[in-house]
């Protein structure tokens, strides 16, 4: 079993070839033609590291990248470079998530170098939230950037070895880097000329918003194919249970660019019984991730549930999406996992 940053053997299943740019997992997977599977971390409100792990290894044997928000819905939590920089002290391979929103590009690039030499392989770069959806209304957004100048100064910094300025780097960061999308916010057509943008940019992975319509991402799909953005990109549709009809009615209420039918809101509202709207939730996010993983085009799917990783492990062991692989986990670590190489044995634990 090998950390995410150690060194490629001779006969490795998944070598680093010429074009990776990292030494990361994520994307020898992705460059190898593997369904991936991503999940957000939902960062605690706690400086303890062990709230980390403790979420962290339920999704072990079950992902190939955890994502670590950056103050999601301007929400304060542990930072995002925190949270990375305790995954790869064990071997996962986090993604870690930049917003423009609260720093500038001085403070973005220091935090891209601190990453990159702490392990860290994967960069999500996104513009972010506006401040008055969180809890510090009151904070000064800076936005000093967008996601896609913030593509550009972070592709510059490792394939030139210069910061933004043009002043040089000793050593360029070594990152496979991504953005989000939104098939599901009009003006669609716009939204594919956004994706090529962040493309030219230098993205190589993208993650796009909740998917609870279907047809919506074919159309999307359809015409990235049509512009070459499939083949350029990697694409991991994102998708994530909900909980009830109220919850799903709140989210495409206050969520920014969420998009839920009334089909699927019905659906919910039918469940009749105690935990029969989560469990019908649990059904529609199976159903959808079975529909998209037949789109061409689509690379994986990314995970994003709030505090509900159980559920998230729940319905990848029911999909078929990971086709009897099991992702790699720090299974022989003794503060996360039975001296066991079986998964089994290690999930029920996760799952306990």
């Amino acid at each position: 079993m090998r950390f995410d940053d150690e060194p490629i053997t001779p006969g490795d299943p998944l070598p680093i070839l010429p074009g990776h740019h990292s030494a990361g997992r994520f994307e020898r997977l992705l460059r190898a033609g593997v369904f991936a599977i991503t999940a957000e971390l939902s960062p605690p409100d706690s400086a303890n590291a062990e709230d980390v792990y403790a979420r962290a290894r339920i999704f072990d044997g079950y992902v190939d990248g955890i994502n670590a928000t950056d103050g999601s819905g301007a929400n304060c939590h542990m930072s995002s470079a925190g949270v990375c920089a305790l995954l790869t002290r064990v071997g996962y391979a986090p993604v870690m998530q930049i917003s423009c929103r609260d720093r500038n590009r001085i403070a973005i690039q220091g935090d891209v170098l601190g990453a990159a030499a702490m392990g860290v392989n994967n960069l999500l770069c996104l513009t972010g939230d506006g401040v008055a959806v969180g809890d510090h209304p009151a904070a000064k957004p800076v936005f000093d950037l967008d996601a896609i100048a913030l593509l550009g100064i972070v592709r510059t910094m490792r394939e030139q070895a210069r910061f933004a300025s043009g002043r040089v780097l000793t050593t360029p960061p070594q990152v496979f880097l991504g953005s989000a999308a939104n098939p599901f916010a009009p003006p669609f057509d716009f939204q594919v000329a956004r994706l090529a943008k962040k493309a030219r940019a230098g993205a190589e992975f993208v993650q796009t918003q909740y998917c609870f319509d279907v047809p919506l991402l074919e159309r999307f799909m359809r015409q990235a194919r049509d512009e070459g953005l499939a083949e350029r990109l990697f694409i991991l549709v994102g998708i994530g249970p909900l909980a009830s009809a109220r919850a799903a009615e709140w989210m495409r209420s206050h969520v920014p660019g969420v998009h839920i039918p009334d089909a699927v809101v019905d659906r919910l509202r039918r469940a009749r019984g105690k935990g029969a709207a989560k469990a019908e939730g649990k059904r529609i996010c199976i159903d959808i991730l079975e529909r998209v993983r037949e789109i061409p085009g689509v690379c994986g799917v990314h995970f994003m549930a709030y505090r509900q990783e159980e559920a998230v492990a729940e319905i990848i062991d029911r999909s078929r999406a990971l086709d009897g692989r099991i992702p790699w986990y720090p299974g022989r670590d003794a503060r996360f996992a039975p001296a066991s190489d079986s998964p089994t044995e290690l999930q029920q634990e996760a799952w306990a």
